[in-house]
């Protein structure tokens, strides 16, 4: 006996924007059947967290933005500045506390979606579909039957790869005593920050006001740093780089994406699936996440309500996959010099063409034009190196 047509276990981006999604009639009249499963508060109730994404504006999310750029800037690490407006496209930032709210009035208003609590232990393929099971707050059983399930939760290890680097980070939102930022732009890569011996690293500033932003201080590299380590770089950052003078820090936020050429199942059985980060939704060369979540969800959704398989489909083609795979390599190996090769990309190529490309969503005479404004030689010694690496597992 199936409790629903269809199990969403975990109710982070992925999880609520598939959820979202279906809250529209089936294509055949029968209203579809959906449990959206979300862990107890408590130790696995993330904290909160922000994402950053591209695109016109009319979005969908709009009406819960936190705020949006229409000018982003990088800095070079002599502080030469490049800055532009990539119209059509706007820098968005959304809070996930603010996404909740607005996909929860959503579900309230229908029948379709319906929300539970319980820890999941299993996800599984049983007879005529997939099963869920776990314990809620009181330490209750809880079985699930649906014909399909798509699982968000984090994997325990990452795929095999060849390249797998961390996109780590720790951020302040600050608020200053006297107007430090231009609310008008987004800085998304300042590399005016002491470079590692391995990976390369940069300032991040979403401002809010001209008084209050949000302040990251970012690494690519093999493995995260302790927090204390993220504090020194962000006094370094706020103090000597920006100056912002008397400020205090509001909320912190922190975190780490994996940034991997490894190979992310999205089919586990004959039923269940993974979306999101679990997914593979992650782009290898940027870490950006959130932008492919909503194409992906899409897709799943619009397969369910027509009644089709809801195969998750690859959020990124083969093209930009392997294209990702030698970026990585080449910042691994330090072939390339990270704050160079991302400075010379945005002060060499329109950014409109590069926010198309770094999302995904290039053509190929694009990705060609862009391709010979990086270091060709060292790029192509690691396009015929990769193919003899081995790929190797690492726990997250």
């Amino acid at each position: 006996m199936q409790d629903a047509d269809a199990v969403i276990v975990g109710a982070g981006a992925a999880g609520l924007s598939l959820a979202h999604r279906l809250c529209a009639p089936a294509a055949g009249g029968r209203p579809l059947r959906v449990v959206l499963v979300d862990a107890p508060r408590g130790p696995l109730t993330p904290p909160e967290r922000t994402w950053c994404y591209w695109e016109a504006p009319g979005g969908a999310f709009d009406q819960a933005l936190t705020a949006s750029w229409e000018r982003l800037r990088v800095h070079g690490p002599n502080g030469e500045a490049t800055a532009g407006r990539p119209e059509p496209f706007r820098y968005k930032m959304l809070r996930s506390r603010d996404f909740e709210a607005l996909v929860a009035a959503r579900l309230a208003g229908q029948d379709t979606v319906v929300r539970t609590e319980a820890t999941v232990e299993s996800v599984r393929d049983v007879t005529g579909g997939a099963e869920v099971r776990g314990h809620d707050a009181a330490g209750r059983p809880v079985a699930l039957r649906a014909r399909w399930a798509f699982d968000s939760r984090p994997a325990g290890r990452l795929p095999p790869a060849r390249t797998t680097l961390q996109q780590h980070f720790r951020g302040w939102f600050v608020r200053t005593r006297r107007p430090a930022f231009d609310p008008t732009v987004a800085d998304l890569m300042d590399f005016r920050t002491p470079q590692p011996d391995h990976g390369l690293s940069f300032g991040y500033v979403l401002p809010l006001n001209d008084c209050a932003a949000l302040v990251e201080y970012t690494e690519f590299s093999r493995r995260t740093v302790a927090t204390a380590a993220y504090e020194r770089a962000l006094r370094h950052y706020t103090g000597q780089v920006l100056r912002l003078g008397a400020f205090r820090v509001t909320a912190v936020e922190q975190g780490a994406i994996p940034m991997t050429d490894g190979r992310f199942p999205r089919r586990v059985g004959r039923a269940v699936f993974r979306i999101g980060t679990a997914g593979g939704a992650t782009r290898p060369s940027t870490g950006y996440t959130f932008a492919s979540v909503q194409r992906q969800t899409a897709l799943i959704a619009a397969a369910l309500l027509a009644g089709r398989p809801p195969v998750p489909p690859p959020p990124h083609n083969a093209w930009h996959r392997a294209m990702d795979a030698v970026l990585l390599r080449a910042l691994d190996s330090g072939r390339v010099d990270g704050a160079e090769f991302f400075t010379g990309l945005f002060r060499t190529v329109p950014m409109e063409r590069l926010l198309r490309f770094l999302d995904g969503r290039s053509r190929l005479w694009e990705d060609v034009s862009i391709g010979l404004r990086t270091p060709v030689l060292p790029m192509l010694r690691t396009v015929a190196e990769l193919p003899l690496l081995p790929r190797r597992t690492t726990v997250r």
